[in-house]
């Protein structure tokens, strides 16, 4: 179903669509009346528009292409986009302008026109020879200029013929005139119905006067063009292979017996051309039934079997969104809640988010869908895979932007693991901040730690020096931050400051008890200063805690048999107690003088 989205050539299909969606979207619903179908309108056509460019591409690729199997698969999809084209301009016709009784068939003779090109090589090919009304095939062109009610270009042909055969000038002179004065229904509504009728009516009568009078009668050719323009049913279908389908018949027999049909009177008209047509000798294909579902005013027929038949949601979806937006589906609702407009497009954008890059406009398809939106936008976007970090970014701010506050939390879990994996501390802790996860920031923060007690510096450290209010998110990173804070008092020689902080740490127990050790440590080369730093009640909460690392610690033993750390404690013993006597000395001084 959603193999389409991988073919490259119709990403254009997609990506322009997308731009047409969002504006229907957007546009002023208050327009109302004429202003609003004429809005209507001109969307469907920018549909088709692009329709149209994408079959121009994909036909340019298979005729350029020497794969045979791509030349293939290029084949069917020009095919399938005709047809979708084809669908979607009948349905604008008849659905969204909902053309009236007279502008109707000048409608459907367009559509007709636009779309059986099945003659077009051969219409080149006799306008293009030195004589073109000597040419074999001179009487196909203007049979299917008749056909297709192209008057003026049959009219054209004919003079040829007259001016090469001087014989039948008089013949070709009487159906000039028939051609050129035959009543046609006019958009401009200069005429009423009942004055186009009359009209045609009395057109009509002296045309039959003409061929009963045997007037034609010495010229096959005119004599069958005259049928036709009575609307001869049996003259038409003679010319079956330059119609080539149904609906042509349909629409020449129209024009020819009844050019003021009204809208409801199609499906009658439809299903009698279509049995004439195929007469028995073949069975509707599938495209053959959309049409008369069509022409029937069916359009939810149309929807289903564009469904079943079509292979991918992007025609059904946006056909459907547009009948929508003419208020032509309201009462149809599907049985589990959601509406036939957003059950489509929800299956289209899902479709969208199998793509590696096409997601992002199913994202669009999902914040307008009303009922159902929110939850296939929260599924979908937790399975796009985050392969680099540029695109969590995009996903996280497409979560951001709709207060997707669990996905947002997600996200950022999974990139900092992903970080942390590769040993990316800084980035890790980074997306841990913005996932407020005090657990994983812990983790990281510890990391740090670690680090640093291996290798005597930060990584990092523009990092931690701006962490600002984030550092409060959990007590190791308050620590990480206000460590950190220490060694730039210290580096920056402002040792009371940096002495301060230190014992704060140790005080306010934040530090975990296995890093008191190197914060004592850290107070060495302050308590060996020239200048005393620490004071009297400093230097005993100092002691306190050293006391309290070596007796409490439950590595007594071992610890006591490291060499290294039980030489570290007897400096600092040492450290404390001359600072201790330097404090006492000195403070006995201020006090004595």
């Amino acid at each position: 179903r959603d193999q389409d989205i991988y073919i490259h050539t119709l990403r254009k299909l997609f990506n322009e669509s997308h731009g047409i969606f969002m504006g229907l979207q957007r546009s002023e619903e208050e327009l109302a009346g004429k202003s609003r179908k004429a809005q209507l309108v001109q969307v469907s056509k920018n549909y088709r528009s692009v329709i149209r460019a994408c079959m121009e591409d994909m036909h340019q690729a298979a005729v350029s292409t020497r794969d045979p199997a791509l030349q293939g698969q290029y084949s069917t999809q020009v095919s399938i986009l005709s047809a979708m084209e084809l669908i979607w301009n009948l349905c604008e016709i008849l659905f969204v302008e909902a053309a009236t009784a007279g502008p109707l068939l000048l409608r459907l003779l367009d559509w007709v026109r636009l779309h059986v090109c099945d003659v077009d090589s051969m219409v080149r090919e006799v306008l293009s020879s030195e004589s073109p009304s000597k040419h074999k095939l001179f009487w196909n062109v203007v049979d299917v200029f008749v056909l297709q009610g192209r008057m003026d270009e049959a009219r054209h042909l004919l003079s040829k013929e007259a001016s090469a055969n001087p014989a039948s000038m008089n013949m070709y002179k009487i159906l000039d005139d028939f051609m050129k004065k035959m009543p046609v229904p006019s958009l401009g509504n200069t005429q009423t119905l009942t004055e186009l009728e009359l009209k045609w009516q009395h057109w009509h009568e002296e045309c039959q006067r003409y061929l009963q009078d045997g007037t034609f009668a010495s010229n096959p050719h005119m004599e069958s063009i005259c049928k036709i323009l009575l609307g001869d049913e049996d003259a038409i279908l003679e010319k079956k292979e330059l119609m080539t389908t149904w609906y042509h018949f349909l629409v020449t027999r129209l024009l020819y017996s009844h050019p003021t049909v009204k809208p409801m009177e199609l499906r009658f008209y439809a299903q009698s051309s279509m049995d004439l047509f195929l007469g028995g000798e073949s069975s509707p294909e599938p495209l053959d039934m959309i049409l008369m579902a069509a022409f029937e005013f069916e359009m939810h027929q149309v929807i289903k079997e564009c469904s079943i038949v079509l292979s991918n949601w992007w025609f059904v979806a946006h056909l459907t969104d547009l009948l929508d937006h003419c208020k032509l589906l309201q009462s149809h609702n599907l049985y589990f809640g959601s509406n036939m407009r957003e059950f489509l497009l929800l299956e289209y954008a899902s479709g969208l988010f199998s793509h590696h890059s096409l997601w992002q406009l199913g994202v669009d398809y999902f914040d307008h869908c009303p009922e159902y939106g929110r939850v296939y936008l929260e599924l979908h976007i937790e399975r796009i895979p985050l392969s680099t970090e540029q695109k969590a970014l995009k996903v996280l701010r497409i979560c951001e932007q709709r207060q997707m506050h669990e996905q947002v939390r997600s996200i950022c879990k999974i990139m900092a693991m992903k970080a942390l994996r590769n040993n990316r501390l800084g980035s890790a802790l980074s997306w841990s901040i913005r996932a407020k996860d005090a657990a994983f920031a812990t983790l990281i923060s510890d990391r740090f730690l670690k680090d640093y007690c291996e290798k005597g510096c930060f990584s990092d450290l523009d990092l931690i020096d701006n962490l600002g209010p984030s550092m409060l998110l959990s007590d190791r990173l308050t620590f990480l931050g206000k460590y950190r804070e220490f060694h730039r008092l210290y580096g920056e020689k402002r040792f009371a400051e940096a002495a301060r902080l230190l014992l704060t740490l140790m005080t306010a127990h934040i530090a975990p008890c296995s890093f008191w050790m190197t914060l004592l440590t850290d107070a060495l080369p302050l308590l060996e200063q020239k200048e005393v730093i620490f004071s009297a009640e400093q230097t005993y909460e100092l002691m306190r805690c050293l006391e309290d690392l070596t007796a409490g610690n439950p590595d007594k033993q071992k610890f006591q048999d490291d060499d290294v750390e039980t030489t570290k404690v007897e400096m600092l013993r040492l450290a404390l107690a001359r600072n201790l006597a330097r404090v006492i000395v000195k403070e006995g001084t201020v006090e004595g003088s």
